[in-house]
């Protein structure tokens, strides 16, 4: 690997390491604004990142109607949004909900959290795309 490639690779992986602090930060403050509901605060922070990252995503395409570079897309939607949503404590906590025999709240809590995310970015996406157009 040449030593501008490099560089590169090194200024990307920067990048969304920093927005990925930032993102995780923020996801547990949100944990921290509701500690009786953790279930709550991972839905919270996943359906909102999921929506987030389908309207960035629509909308910093080449030609897309917010122009970012690489290093800050990468930085926004690997990073901070992808620092901030949570596909392990969602799957930690639906395990805690099998382990207490649960069985109805894991299955509602595994699946009511991928189906809303999957809605979230697909209406994020669908927004950003239509306002792409405009």
């Amino acid at each position: 690997m040449s030593v501008d490639r490099w560089r590169t690779e090194l200024a990307a992986a920067g990048a969304i390491a920093a927005g990925s602090a930032l993102g995780g930060t923020s996801r547990v403050a949100i944990a921290m604004l509701l500690p009786h509901a953790p279930w709550l605060a991972t839905a919270l922070v996943n359906v909102t990142g999921a929506f987030l990252i389908g309207l960035l995503h629509a909308l910093t395409l080449p030609g897309g109607r917010l122009p970012l570079g690489v290093r800050w897309r990468q930085a926004m939607l690997g990073g901070y949004l992808g620092g901030f949503t949570t596909f392990s404590i969602l799957s930690a906590e639906t395990l805690a909900l099998i382990d207490a025999g649960q069985l109805g709240a894991a299955t509602a809590n595994l699946a009511g959290g991928l189906t809303l995310a999957l809605l979230a970015v697909t209406l994020g996406h669908a927004l950003g795309a239509r306002w792409k157009a405009a």
